[in-house]
This record gives C-alpha cells, sequence and structure tokens, in this order.
C-alpha cells in the first residue's frame, strides 16, 4: 500500500495530478477472471471491488512517466518474473524524489524576509531565541522555529478620554477629580515607539492596553495634585509633561519595551452639566483681566507725563532759584563796585548813575519833546495815540512799497531844542556839583 502520511498533498490532490480515473465505472475494476466469473454469475463488468495490484502498477508508470522513469517501465515490461521486483525499484526511487523535494520546500518555509525599520523575532518551541536584523533571514522550520516581526520605527498612538473623535467621549477615562474637589473633562493622546521588541512582545499580554492604562494612570495622579483653574488654562503644558514623565517610569517599571515621545491634550474643560457657569466665570475672569489692562495702560500713559511735569517744574524752580540769586549775587557785587568808586569820586559816580537810570528810563517809555521857548504852544493830545498810529502806518507802507532813501531836513527850532537840552543838562550838573 501506498504511504500517504510523508507527502505534502493529499492523495486526492496527487491522483488528480497523476491523472488516476479511479470511479466505479473503470473497467479494469478486478481481473479477466474476475471478469468472466461476474459474467458466468451474470453480473456486469465493474460491479466488484477493483483491483488494488492493478492500480499500483498505473500509479507507478504515471510516477515513472513523471520523473524520467521509461528505464523502469521497460524493465516492467520484459518478463514476469522481474516485473515486480522493477515495480519496486521505481517505487523506491519515486518515494525518495517526492521525499526530496518535499525535503526542499520544508526547509524552505524557514526564509523570511523582514523589512526596513522592522526587527524579526525568532523563537524555538515558543521560547525566544534571538532576534534578526532587516534583510533576508532563515530559521529552522516548524514545528522547531518561529518568527515574528515587530515594526519599531514606527509612532503608535493611544487615545485616553475619546476614540477617533474628541466629540465620542470615553466618560469613564475622561472624568478627573481635582485636588480642589473639583471634576475635569480630559481628552489626550499617547505617541510612543518601540525601543525593545521583545519586551513588547513577551513581557506584557496586552501591551497597548497596558500604555492605556499607564496613560489613565499618570494623569489622574498629575490631576489630582493640581487645582481645576491650573489645569484648565495656564497648567497644560505642565500636566502635559509630568504625565509623560511618569508613564515613563511606570512603563520602565514595567519592562513594556516603551517610549513616549509625545503627550497631547485634546481637549481640557469642566463636564458639560456645568459648562455655561464656567463660561460665565471665565468670560467675567477675561472682563476682570481687560479692565485691569485698560487700568494700568491709562497709568502707564498718566503717571509718566506727571513726573516729567514735576521734573520740569522742579528743574524751572531751580533755574529761577539759581537766576536769582546770582542777580543778587551780581548786584550785590556791582553795589559794592560801585560803593568802592562812589568813595574814590562822589561826584561823577553820581551823575554817571543818573545819567545811567535815565536812560533806563527813557528807554522803556514814549517820550514827546515840547518846546516852550519857541512860543509854539500848538499841542496834539494825545500824543503817544498819534506817535502809534504814525507808526503803524510808516510800518504798513514800508513792508508794502520800501520808500526811497530821502533826506531829512530839520527846522531851525530843532536846533533850538537840542541847544535848550544841552543847556538843562549842563545847569543841573553844576547844580549836583555845588550840593
Amino acid at each position: 500500500m501506498l504511504d500517504h502520511t510523508n507527502n505534502n498533498m493529499p492523495f486526492s490532490s496527487l491522483k488528480k495530478r497523476l491523472g488516476l480515473k479511479l470511479s466505479l465505472n473503470d473497467p479494469r475494476w478486478g481481473n479477466d477472471k474476475d471478469g468472466n466469473k461476474q459474467a458466468q454469475e451474470g453480473k456486469k463488468p465493474g460491479d466488484g471491488p477493483p483491483d488494488l495490484d492493478q492500480l499500483w502498477r498505473d500509479f507507478n508508470q504515471r510516477l515513472n512517466g513523471l520523473f524520467g522513469g521509461n528505464r523502469n517501465r521497460n524493465s516492467g515490461n520484459s518478463g514476469g518474473g522481474s516485473g515486480g521486483g522493477g515495480d519496486m525499484k521505481g517505487a523506491g526511487f519515486t518515494f525518495g524524489a517526492v521525499a526530496s523535494i518535499a525535503l526542499l520546500v520544508w526547509l524552505a518555509s524557514g526564509a523570511f524576509i523582514v523589512q526596513e525599520g522592522q526587527t524579526g523575532v525568532v523563537t524555538t518551541f515558543g521560547k525566544f531565541s534571538h532576534t534578526t536584523p532587516a534583510g533576508f533571514n532563515w530559521r529552522w522550520p516548524y514545528p522547531f522555529q518561529a518568527d515574528e516581526t515587530v515594526n519599531v520605527s514606527q509612532v503608535r498612538t493611544v487615545e485616553v478620554g475619546y476614540r477617533g473623535n474628541v466629540r465620542s467621549k470615553q466618560a469613564r477615562e475622561s472624568l478627573m477629580l481635582t485636588d480642589d474637589e473639583n471634576i475635569i473633562d480630559i481628552q489626550f493622546a499617547v505617541q510612543f515607539k518601540l525601543k525593545d521588541p521583545v519586551a513588547w512582545l513577551y513581557n506584557n499580554r496586552d501591551a497597548e492596553e497596558t500604555v492605556r492604562q499607564v496613560s489613565e494612570t499618570s494623569i489622574r495622579e498629575v490631576v489630582g495634585r493640581s487645582k481645576m483653574d491650573f489645569v484648565l488654562y495656564e497648567g497644560r503644558e505642565k500636566v502635559a509633561s509630568d504625565t509623560q514623565a511618569l508613564m515613563q517610569t511606570i512603563l520602565d517599571r514595567y519592562a513594556s519595551g516603551v517610549q513616549v515621545t509625545n503627550v497631547t491634550m485634546q481637549g481640557v474643560q469642566p463636564p458639560e452639566q456645568v459648562q455655561a457657569a464656567f463660561d460665565d466665570a471665565v468670560k467675567a475672569s477675561q472682563d476682570r483681566e481687560r479692565q485691569k489692562n485698560e487700568g494700568q495702560a491709562y497709568a502707564n500713559d498718566v503717571v509718566p507725563k506727571a513726573r516729567g511735569t514735576a521734573f520740569a517744574l522742579l528743574q524751572q524752580a531751580e533755574a529761577y532759584r539759581a537766576q536769582t540769586i546770582e542777580n543778587a549775587t551780581g548786584n550785590a557785587d556791582r553795589f559794592k563796585s560801585v560803593l568802592v568808586e562812589y568813595q574814590k569820586a562822589p561826584a561823577v559816580t553820581r551823575d554817571r548813575m543818573y545819567l545811567d537810570t535815565m536812560q533806563q528810563i527813557f528807554a522803556n517809555t514814549t517820550k514827546v519833546l515840547a518846546d516852550s521857548r519857541s512860543g509854539n504852544s500848538l499841542l496834539y493830545l494825545p500824543l503817544d495815540k498819534l506817535i502809534a498810529q504814525v507808526a503803524a502806518a510808516e510800518t504798513a507802507r514800508t513792508t508794502q512799497t520800501p520808500p526811497p532813501p530821502t533826506a531829512v531836513l530839520l527846522p531851525d527850532n530843532s536846533m533850538n531844542v537840542d541847544a535848550s537840552r544841552s543847556n538843562r543838562s549842563r545847569d543841573s550838573s553844576r547844580d549836583r556839583e555845588s550840593r
């Protein structure tokens, strides 16, 4: 009988490939003797059991035809006594060829390819043996060894508090309790890579679920140590960084072979039931900050101006004080110098002081000279107004069209006025000297 246990394919498939027709209608069921016996008994050919020897010989002939066994076929046809031995030799050759092919196929099944960025993990009888780099590798086929590839360059993501979209919340994971006994709703994502594929495969039963549970545990611990306002507003980055550090510590303690790369906060808000009240509180806080900023801006605008004005007043007062002191000092020094000169020549000093004083007075006042000695008693009053009007008219005329230079002719009485003025000054000086 043909042993089918060592073949890689079932007998029905092998029969199909060899072209055997083993049906009930095959006329080769039984031999001629059986056929004659069946004919004598009134039975049709093919109604009895098949002739197994003939089937075996047909099967060997088909195999020899496939694997080049024509020589064995010819020797089998040569004599009756040697035909059985040739069939057995052909059967042995066929079995060896089939076994060799099966062995090659079995050994080839141990080859596997590891892609770039992946690592192959080989186990022997279910126990870790070694790792393989990227490229073509070979290990002992089943049942001795098995292989598994792990992608160590892929960035994996675990979502906590939601799945796929922030709107699809997982309330059991997202609701947490803060240090001030308030409930907060947090959704975040954890990104990680594998730094040890062996630990990732064999140290934890469900490694990805372990990462999710560690993430939830870590953020609950961090949020439980923080105030609600800190977590909601200014402390988001701090909470994320603390959660990442705590996760890495726990995962290293579990020897999970995971390297946490980033923790991203997707949503941090109070529960939906009190969302409106928190929004009002946030708006009030924003209004308070806005008013504080406006007041600070007004103070920053007014205070520097006031300080500048005060500094300018101080400088002006200091300048006035210095000017007054210097003027007083200068007047005192001038008085002292005049006193010294007066002591030397009193009359000359008195005349000089009188002339300087009158010069200052006449330089700052409007003067009208009337000649009373000439007998002209016609006076125009008020003379100062008339002089101002004449001066204004002269100024307007000079600005429009500058007049040509003209000679000024003095009347005779002007000479008399000058002479009388010099005589009066001479008389007054004599009177002061006589005193």
